[in-house]
Protein backbone atom coordinates (compact mmCIF):
# COMPACT_ATOMS: atom_id res chain seq x y z
CA UNK A 1 0.00 0.00 0.00
CA UNK A 2 1.01 3.23 -0.92
CA UNK A 3 1.88 5.85 1.45
CA UNK A 4 -0.60 9.49 1.13
CA UNK A 5 0.61 13.28 1.99
CA UNK A 6 0.57 13.22 6.41
CA UNK A 7 -0.37 16.90 7.15
CA UNK A 8 -0.18 17.82 10.83
CA UNK A 9 -4.49 18.27 11.20
CA UNK A 10 -6.64 15.30 12.06
CA UNK A 11 -9.72 14.83 9.76
CA UNK A 12 -13.08 13.24 11.30
CA UNK A 13 -15.87 12.01 9.22
CA UNK A 14 -19.25 11.64 10.47
CA UNK A 15 -21.18 8.91 9.19
CA UNK A 16 -25.26 9.74 8.46
CA UNK A 17 -26.42 8.30 5.67
CA UNK A 18 -28.83 5.44 7.08
CA UNK A 19 -32.57 5.57 6.60
CA UNK A 20 -33.25 5.27 10.64
CA UNK A 21 -36.55 2.89 9.73
CA UNK A 22 -37.30 1.83 12.88
CA UNK A 23 -37.86 5.54 14.37
CA UNK A 24 -41.06 5.28 12.77
CA UNK A 25 -40.62 8.69 11.96
CA UNK A 26 -40.57 11.10 8.68
CA UNK A 27 -37.93 13.19 10.28
CA UNK A 28 -34.23 11.39 9.61
CA UNK A 29 -32.72 9.58 12.00
CA UNK A 30 -29.90 11.77 12.80
CA UNK A 31 -31.90 15.05 13.11
CA UNK A 32 -33.89 13.77 16.26
CA UNK A 33 -32.64 15.65 19.17
CA UNK A 34 -30.64 14.93 22.47
CA UNK A 35 -30.66 17.82 24.63
CA UNK A 36 -31.86 20.15 22.31
CA UNK A 37 -29.36 18.93 19.81
CA UNK A 38 -29.68 16.86 17.06
CA UNK A 39 -27.99 13.16 16.86
CA UNK A 40 -25.42 14.31 13.81
CA UNK A 41 -24.65 17.85 15.68
CA UNK A 42 -23.40 16.11 18.85
CA UNK A 43 -21.29 13.64 17.29
CA UNK A 44 -19.79 16.85 15.14
CA UNK A 45 -19.44 18.90 18.29
CA UNK A 46 -17.91 15.88 19.73
CA UNK A 47 -14.78 15.86 16.85
CA UNK A 48 -14.16 19.23 17.44
CA UNK A 49 -14.43 19.40 21.35
CA UNK A 50 -11.01 16.61 20.71
CA UNK A 51 -9.41 19.85 18.64
CA UNK A 52 -10.75 18.34 15.24
CA UNK A 53 -11.68 20.91 12.83
CA UNK A 54 -11.60 19.43 9.54
CA UNK A 55 -14.82 17.83 9.29
CA UNK A 56 -16.97 15.78 6.78
CA UNK A 57 -19.89 14.44 6.95
CA UNK A 58 -21.48 11.68 4.47
CA UNK A 59 -24.76 11.50 3.91
CA UNK A 60 -27.92 9.77 1.99
CA UNK A 61 -29.35 10.44 -1.27
CA UNK A 62 -32.14 13.46 -1.39
CA UNK A 63 -31.08 14.27 2.14
CA UNK A 64 -30.42 18.24 1.90
CA UNK A 65 -32.58 18.71 5.64
CA UNK A 66 -29.22 16.06 7.23
CA UNK A 67 -27.10 18.34 5.04
CA UNK A 68 -28.47 21.63 6.07
CA UNK A 69 -28.38 20.96 9.87
CA UNK A 70 -24.19 19.90 8.88
CA UNK A 71 -23.74 23.41 7.32
CA UNK A 72 -25.80 24.90 10.58
CA UNK A 73 -23.29 23.52 13.26
CA UNK A 74 -20.54 23.48 11.72
CA UNK A 75 -20.09 26.13 8.22
CA UNK A 76 -16.89 24.53 7.52
CA UNK A 77 -18.01 21.00 7.02
CA UNK A 78 -17.89 19.23 4.13
CA UNK A 79 -20.98 17.07 2.44
CA UNK A 80 -20.55 13.96 0.74
CA UNK A 81 -23.54 11.69 -0.45
CA UNK A 82 -23.68 7.84 -0.15
CA UNK A 83 -25.91 7.12 -3.58
CA UNK A 84 -25.98 3.56 -2.53
CA UNK A 85 -25.69 1.50 0.92
CA UNK A 86 -22.88 -0.67 0.41
CA UNK A 87 -21.44 -1.18 4.10
CA UNK A 88 -19.66 1.34 6.76
CA UNK A 89 -16.29 0.88 4.46
CA UNK A 90 -17.93 2.65 1.73
CA UNK A 91 -19.33 5.23 2.97
CA UNK A 92 -15.97 6.41 4.45
CA UNK A 93 -14.84 6.32 0.73
CA UNK A 94 -17.55 8.73 -0.47
CA UNK A 95 -15.07 11.08 0.96
CA UNK A 96 -12.57 10.04 -0.95
CA UNK A 97 -11.14 13.50 -2.09
CA UNK A 98 -11.18 15.29 0.94
CA UNK A 99 -9.13 11.70 2.27
CA UNK A 100 -6.58 12.54 -0.61
CA UNK A 101 -5.85 16.31 1.00
CA UNK A 102 -3.79 14.23 3.77
CA UNK A 103 -4.41 14.01 7.55
CA UNK A 104 -2.07 12.72 10.72
CA UNK A 105 -5.37 10.99 11.58
CA UNK A 106 -8.91 10.08 10.53
CA UNK A 107 -11.49 9.82 12.69
CA UNK A 108 -14.45 7.71 11.90
CA UNK A 109 -17.82 8.87 13.36
CA UNK A 110 -21.15 7.96 13.63
CA UNK A 111 -24.34 10.16 13.46
CA UNK A 112 -26.39 8.26 15.89
CA UNK A 113 -23.63 7.83 18.41
CA UNK A 114 -24.52 11.34 20.47
CA UNK A 115 -22.95 10.17 24.05
CA UNK A 116 -19.59 9.70 22.81
CA UNK A 117 -16.95 12.39 24.61
CA UNK A 118 -14.14 13.94 23.32
CA UNK A 119 -11.79 13.24 25.92
CA UNK A 120 -12.57 9.33 24.38
CA UNK A 121 -11.84 10.68 20.47
CA UNK A 122 -8.51 12.22 22.07
CA UNK A 123 -7.11 9.21 23.83
CA UNK A 124 -7.56 7.18 20.17
CA UNK A 125 -5.53 9.96 18.38
CA UNK A 126 -2.66 9.55 21.04
CA UNK A 127 -2.73 5.50 20.92
CA UNK A 128 -1.92 5.91 17.14
CA UNK A 129 1.11 7.74 18.18
CA UNK A 130 2.22 5.10 20.12
CA UNK A 131 5.57 3.44 18.01
CA UNK A 132 3.48 0.90 14.99
CA UNK A 133 -0.21 1.51 15.75
CA UNK A 134 -2.03 1.93 12.86
CA UNK A 135 -5.71 1.57 13.73
CA UNK A 136 -7.37 2.57 17.24
CA UNK A 137 -10.81 1.46 17.98
CA UNK A 138 -12.91 2.60 20.87
CA UNK A 139 -14.45 -0.62 22.48
CA UNK A 140 -16.52 -1.65 25.85
CA UNK A 141 -17.74 -4.75 28.04
CA UNK A 142 -21.33 -5.21 27.32
CA UNK A 143 -23.92 -6.42 29.72
CA UNK A 144 -25.62 -8.07 27.12
CA UNK A 145 -23.33 -8.11 23.69
CA UNK A 146 -25.77 -9.17 21.50
CA UNK A 147 -25.61 -7.57 18.39
CA UNK A 148 -22.68 -5.72 19.12
CA UNK A 149 -19.54 -6.47 17.08
CA UNK A 150 -17.19 -8.44 19.12
CA UNK A 151 -13.15 -7.48 19.65
CA UNK A 152 -10.83 -10.37 19.22
CA UNK A 153 -7.78 -9.85 21.55
CA UNK A 154 -4.62 -11.56 22.17
CA UNK A 155 -3.25 -9.73 25.27
CA UNK A 156 -3.48 -5.66 24.87
CA UNK A 157 -3.26 -6.43 20.56
CA UNK A 158 -6.35 -6.03 18.81
CA UNK A 159 -6.76 -8.90 16.35
CA UNK A 160 -10.08 -8.01 14.42
CA UNK A 161 -13.58 -7.47 14.66
CA UNK A 162 -16.18 -9.75 14.04
CA UNK A 163 -19.76 -8.77 12.88
CA UNK A 164 -22.08 -10.79 15.20
CA UNK A 165 -23.24 -12.15 11.51
CA UNK A 166 -19.92 -13.72 10.97
CA UNK A 167 -18.85 -15.08 14.27
CA UNK A 168 -19.07 -18.05 15.67
CA UNK A 169 -20.55 -19.21 18.63
CA UNK A 170 -17.64 -18.72 20.76
CA UNK A 171 -16.58 -15.30 19.24
CA UNK A 172 -20.44 -14.53 20.42
CA UNK A 173 -19.85 -15.26 23.97
CA UNK A 174 -17.30 -12.51 24.11
CA UNK A 175 -18.61 -9.17 25.92
CA UNK A 176 -15.83 -7.18 24.77
CA UNK A 177 -17.62 -5.18 21.93
CA UNK A 178 -16.83 -2.86 19.38
CA UNK A 179 -17.80 0.89 20.39
CA UNK A 180 -18.28 1.76 16.50
CA UNK A 181 -15.73 5.09 16.70
CA UNK A 182 -12.42 4.17 15.05
CA UNK A 183 -9.24 6.11 14.46
CA UNK A 184 -6.18 5.56 11.40
CA UNK A 185 -2.64 6.82 10.87
CA UNK A 186 -3.64 9.50 7.84
CA UNK A 187 -0.96 8.06 5.44
CA UNK A 188 -2.83 4.30 5.77
CA UNK A 189 -6.11 5.29 6.02
CA UNK A 190 -7.04 5.83 2.04
CA UNK A 191 -5.18 2.29 1.06
CA UNK A 192 -6.87 0.42 4.14
CA UNK A 193 -10.41 1.13 3.19
CA UNK A 194 -9.92 0.80 -0.34
CA UNK A 195 -8.78 -2.81 0.28
CA UNK A 196 -11.72 -3.83 1.71
CA UNK A 197 -13.79 -6.62 0.56
CA UNK A 198 -17.39 -7.52 0.21
CA UNK A 199 -16.65 -10.81 0.83
CA UNK A 200 -18.98 -11.77 3.93
CA UNK A 201 -22.51 -12.77 4.86
CA UNK A 202 -23.72 -9.52 4.32
CA UNK A 203 -21.96 -8.46 0.90
CA UNK A 204 -21.12 -5.56 2.61
CA UNK A 205 -18.10 -3.13 2.19
CA UNK A 206 -17.21 -3.35 6.56
CA UNK A 207 -15.40 -1.10 7.78
CA UNK A 208 -14.19 -2.88 10.79
CA UNK A 209 -12.01 -5.48 8.34
CA UNK A 210 -9.07 -2.42 8.65
CA UNK A 211 -7.86 -4.15 11.85
CA UNK A 212 -7.18 -7.16 10.40
CA UNK A 213 -5.85 -5.39 6.59
CA UNK A 214 -3.41 -3.08 9.18
CA UNK A 215 -2.01 -6.06 11.41
CA UNK A 216 -1.56 -8.12 7.52
CA UNK A 217 0.49 -4.50 6.71
CA UNK A 218 2.41 -4.92 9.85
CA UNK A 219 0.63 -2.38 11.87
CA UNK A 220 -0.67 -2.56 15.18
CA UNK A 221 -4.24 -2.24 16.52
CA UNK A 222 -5.30 -0.71 19.85
CA UNK A 223 -8.35 -0.62 21.69
CA UNK A 224 -9.65 2.41 23.86
CA UNK A 225 -12.23 1.60 26.71
CA UNK A 226 -15.34 3.52 27.54
CA UNK A 227 -18.09 3.21 29.52
CA UNK A 228 -21.03 0.79 27.84
CA UNK A 229 -23.25 4.28 27.90
CA UNK A 230 -20.98 5.86 25.76
CA UNK A 231 -20.93 3.68 22.97
CA UNK A 232 -24.65 3.57 23.33
CA UNK A 233 -26.99 4.04 19.65
CA UNK A 234 -29.69 5.70 18.79
CA UNK A 235 -31.95 2.80 16.52
CA UNK A 236 -35.44 4.01 17.80
CA UNK A 237 -37.58 5.89 20.31
CA UNK A 238 -36.40 4.14 23.35
CA UNK A 239 -33.10 4.62 22.56
CA UNK A 240 -33.45 7.94 22.34
CA UNK A 241 -35.01 8.00 25.50
CA UNK A 242 -31.88 5.97 27.49
CA UNK A 243 -29.12 8.62 25.60
CA UNK A 244 -31.61 11.46 26.77
CA UNK A 245 -31.50 10.02 30.07
CA UNK A 246 -27.66 9.31 30.37
CA UNK A 247 -27.08 13.09 28.48
CA UNK A 248 -29.38 14.42 31.37
CA UNK A 249 -27.30 13.15 34.36
CA UNK A 250 -24.17 14.37 32.71
CA UNK A 251 -25.22 18.08 31.92
CA UNK A 252 -26.63 18.12 35.92
CA UNK A 253 -23.69 16.76 37.39
CA UNK A 254 -21.42 19.49 35.57
CA UNK A 255 -23.77 21.99 36.63
CA UNK A 256 -23.33 21.57 40.48
CA UNK A 257 -19.82 20.84 40.26
CA UNK A 258 -19.66 24.42 38.59
CA UNK A 259 -21.52 25.82 41.68
CA UNK A 260 -24.96 25.46 40.78
CA UNK A 261 -27.46 24.83 43.46
CA UNK A 262 -30.14 22.37 41.95
CA UNK A 263 -32.70 21.78 44.53
CA UNK A 264 -34.25 18.19 42.73
CA UNK A 265 -31.46 17.30 40.11
CA UNK A 266 -33.93 14.70 38.57
CA UNK A 267 -36.45 16.96 38.08
CA UNK A 268 -34.45 19.67 36.19
CA UNK A 269 -33.88 19.22 32.18
CA UNK A 270 -30.98 21.25 30.19
CA UNK A 271 -29.99 21.83 26.65
CA UNK A 272 -26.47 20.90 25.39
CA UNK A 273 -25.54 24.43 25.45
CA UNK A 274 -27.11 25.93 29.01
CA UNK A 275 -24.55 28.24 30.46
CA UNK A 276 -24.94 28.98 34.31
CA UNK A 277 -22.83 30.54 36.36
CA UNK A 278 -21.78 29.59 40.35
CA UNK A 279 -24.52 30.83 42.83
CA UNK A 280 -27.31 30.26 40.76
CA UNK A 281 -29.95 27.99 42.43
CA UNK A 282 -32.52 26.07 39.95
CA UNK A 283 -35.66 24.82 41.75
CA UNK A 284 -37.17 21.88 41.05
CA UNK A 285 -39.32 21.53 37.70
CA UNK A 286 -37.37 23.61 35.33
CA UNK A 287 -36.67 22.92 31.70
CA UNK A 288 -33.98 24.77 29.53
CA UNK A 289 -34.13 24.79 25.70
CA UNK A 290 -31.06 26.26 23.66
CA UNK A 291 -29.73 29.35 24.31
CA UNK A 292 -29.76 30.13 27.83
CA UNK A 293 -27.29 32.06 29.94
CA UNK A 294 -27.77 32.49 33.42
CA UNK A 295 -25.07 35.23 35.37
CA UNK A 296 -24.19 34.40 39.23
CA UNK A 297 -26.85 34.79 41.84
CA UNK A 298 -29.81 34.24 40.19
CA UNK A 299 -32.64 32.27 41.04
CA UNK A 300 -34.81 29.56 38.62
CA UNK A 301 -37.58 28.98 40.63
CA UNK A 302 -40.14 26.03 40.41
CA UNK A 303 -41.75 25.30 36.80
CA UNK A 304 -40.43 27.78 34.65
CA UNK A 305 -39.24 27.24 30.98
CA UNK A 306 -36.64 29.32 29.62
CA UNK A 307 -35.48 29.11 25.78
CA UNK A 308 -33.23 31.48 24.18
CA UNK A 309 -32.68 33.83 26.92
CA UNK A 310 -30.44 35.81 29.22
CA UNK A 311 -30.87 36.39 32.79
CA UNK A 312 -28.76 38.79 34.76
CA UNK A 313 -27.00 38.61 37.75
CA UNK A 314 -28.85 38.40 41.43
CA UNK A 315 -32.36 38.03 38.84
CA UNK A 316 -35.78 35.61 39.89
CA UNK A 317 -37.54 34.14 37.50
CA UNK A 318 -40.87 32.33 38.08
CA UNK A 319 -42.01 29.83 39.60
CA UNK A 320 -44.30 29.53 36.47
CA UNK A 321 -42.48 31.81 34.04
CA UNK A 322 -41.26 31.25 30.71
CA UNK A 323 -38.97 33.13 28.88
CA UNK A 324 -38.82 32.65 25.61
CA UNK A 325 -35.77 33.47 22.42
CA UNK A 326 -34.72 36.96 22.85
CA UNK A 327 -35.76 38.11 26.45
CA UNK A 328 -32.80 39.54 28.26
CA UNK A 329 -33.25 40.52 31.72
CA UNK A 330 -31.39 42.78 33.82
CA UNK A 331 -29.46 42.21 37.06
CA UNK A 332 -32.05 41.85 40.02
CA UNK A 333 -34.84 41.69 37.14
CA UNK A 334 -38.20 40.02 38.65
CA UNK A 335 -40.56 37.52 36.44
CA UNK A 336 -42.89 36.20 38.39
CA UNK A 337 -45.84 33.52 38.46
CA UNK A 338 -47.67 33.20 34.41
CA UNK A 339 -45.42 35.80 33.17
CA UNK A 340 -44.14 35.38 29.41
CA UNK A 341 -41.62 37.34 28.30
CA UNK A 342 -40.52 36.97 24.40
CA UNK A 343 -37.60 39.02 22.31
CA UNK A 344 -37.79 41.39 24.94
CA UNK A 345 -35.50 43.24 27.55
CA UNK A 346 -35.90 44.21 30.72
CA UNK A 347 -33.43 47.14 32.67
CA UNK A 348 -31.83 46.26 36.09
CA UNK A 349 -34.69 46.29 38.39
CA UNK A 350 -37.48 45.93 36.55
CA UNK A 351 -40.44 43.76 37.87
CA UNK A 352 -43.38 41.83 35.84
CA UNK A 353 -44.62 39.53 38.77
CA UNK A 354 -47.85 38.50 37.62
CA UNK A 355 -49.77 36.68 34.56
CA UNK A 356 -48.49 39.19 31.96
CA UNK A 357 -46.90 39.14 28.26
CA UNK A 358 -44.33 41.25 27.40
CA UNK A 359 -43.31 40.63 24.19
CA UNK A 360 -40.86 42.95 21.45
CA UNK A 361 -40.65 45.56 24.03
CA UNK A 362 -37.69 47.49 25.99
CA UNK A 363 -38.72 48.45 30.16
CA UNK A 364 -36.39 50.12 31.45
CA UNK A 365 -34.70 49.86 34.89
CA UNK A 366 -37.13 50.23 37.76
CA UNK A 367 -40.24 49.85 35.57
CA UNK A 368 -43.20 48.20 37.47
CA UNK A 369 -45.43 45.67 35.16
CA UNK A 370 -48.93 45.52 36.99
CA UNK A 371 -50.53 41.79 36.89
CA UNK A 372 -52.45 41.21 33.45
CA UNK A 373 -50.54 43.29 31.30
CA UNK A 374 -50.18 42.80 27.97
CA UNK A 375 -48.00 44.20 25.01
CA UNK A 376 -50.21 44.13 22.07
CA UNK A 377 -47.27 43.77 19.39
CA UNK A 378 -48.87 41.88 16.79
CA UNK A 379 -51.56 42.69 14.33
CA UNK A 380 -51.84 39.74 12.46
CA UNK A 381 -49.46 40.35 9.62
CA UNK A 382 -46.60 42.67 11.03
CA UNK A 383 -45.22 43.00 14.98
CA UNK A 384 -44.21 45.78 16.97
CA UNK A 385 -42.31 47.39 19.56
CA UNK A 386 -43.61 48.93 23.08
CA UNK A 387 -40.91 51.09 25.19
CA UNK A 388 -41.37 51.31 28.32
CA UNK A 389 -39.13 53.68 30.09
CA UNK A 390 -37.05 53.57 33.62
CA UNK A 391 -39.27 53.37 36.89
CA UNK A 392 -42.71 53.90 35.03
CA UNK A 393 -45.50 52.11 36.71
CA UNK A 394 -47.77 50.55 34.60
CA UNK A 395 -51.67 49.24 36.24
CA UNK A 396 -52.88 45.74 36.70
CA UNK A 397 -54.88 44.72 33.57
CA UNK A 398 -53.16 47.12 31.03
CA UNK A 399 -52.97 47.03 26.90
CA UNK A 400 -49.99 48.47 26.12
CA UNK A 401 -50.74 48.67 21.51
CA UNK A 402 -47.51 48.73 19.76
CA UNK A 403 -45.84 50.83 18.28
CA UNK A 404 -46.06 52.86 21.58
CA UNK A 405 -44.23 54.56 23.89
CA UNK A 406 -44.40 55.26 28.11
CA UNK A 407 -42.09 57.33 29.39
CA UNK A 408 -39.80 57.28 31.83
CA UNK A 409 -41.97 57.77 35.43
CA UNK A 410 -44.68 57.72 33.99
CA UNK A 411 -47.68 56.10 35.18
CA UNK A 412 -51.11 53.99 33.43
CA UNK A 413 -54.01 53.89 35.06
CA UNK A 414 -54.90 49.98 35.66
CA UNK A 415 -57.13 48.79 32.93
CA UNK A 416 -56.25 51.17 30.43
CA UNK A 417 -55.73 50.50 26.53
CA UNK A 418 -53.22 52.67 25.95
CA UNK A 419 -52.69 53.84 21.91
CA UNK A 420 -50.62 56.75 21.71
CA UNK A 421 -47.46 57.65 23.39
CA UNK A 422 -47.32 58.71 26.89
CA UNK A 423 -44.75 61.23 28.32
CA UNK A 424 -42.43 60.96 30.80
CA UNK A 425 -43.56 61.59 34.34
CA UNK A 426 -47.22 61.71 32.75
CA UNK A 427 -50.60 59.91 34.00
CA UNK A 428 -52.78 57.85 30.92
CA UNK A 429 -55.83 56.69 31.59
CA UNK A 430 -57.73 55.04 28.67
CA UNK A 431 -60.90 53.19 30.04
CA UNK A 432 -64.70 53.72 29.96
CA UNK A 433 -65.80 56.91 32.56
CA UNK A 434 -67.49 54.95 35.64
CA UNK A 435 -71.42 55.46 36.17
CA UNK A 436 -73.08 54.43 39.71
CA UNK A 437 -76.56 54.31 40.01
CA UNK A 438 -77.89 54.34 44.04
CA UNK A 439 -80.11 51.60 44.76
CA UNK A 440 -80.66 50.09 41.40
CA UNK A 441 -79.86 46.61 42.54
CA UNK A 442 -83.16 46.89 44.90
CA UNK A 443 -85.43 47.56 42.10
CA UNK A 444 -83.07 44.55 39.59
CA UNK A 445 -84.17 42.36 42.11
CA UNK A 446 -87.91 43.21 42.85
CA UNK A 447 -88.69 42.30 39.23
CA UNK A 448 -91.16 39.27 38.54
CA UNK A 449 -88.68 37.81 35.59
CA UNK A 450 -86.34 37.83 38.26
CA UNK A 451 -87.99 36.12 41.28
CA UNK A 452 -86.09 32.81 42.72
CA UNK A 453 -88.03 30.10 41.09
CA UNK A 454 -86.29 27.08 43.90
CA UNK A 455 -82.78 24.87 43.24
CA UNK A 456 -79.53 27.27 41.87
Amino acid sequence: MSAITQPATPLALVLAAGEGTRMQSATPKVLHKVAGLSLIGHAMMTAQGAGIHRIGVIIGPGRADVGAEATRVLPSAQLFTQNERRGTAHAVLQAEEMMKEGASALVILFGDTPLVQPESLKSLLAALDEPGVGVAVMGFEAQNPKGYGRLLMEGAALLAIREEKDASAEERAITLCNGGVMALKGDIALPLLKAITNENAQGEFYLTDCVGLARREGHAARVVLVEEAEAQGVNDRTQLAACESVMQQRLRLSHMRAGVTLQAPETVFFAHDTKIARDVTVEPHCVFGPGVRIDEGAVIHAFSHLEGAEVGPGASIGPFARLRPGAKLGEKARIGNFVEVKNAEFGPGAKANHLSYIGDATVGAGANIGAGTITCNYDGFRKFKTEIGAGAFIGSNSALVAPVSVGAGAYIGSGSVITADVAQNALAIARGQQVVKADWAIGFRARPENAKKGGG
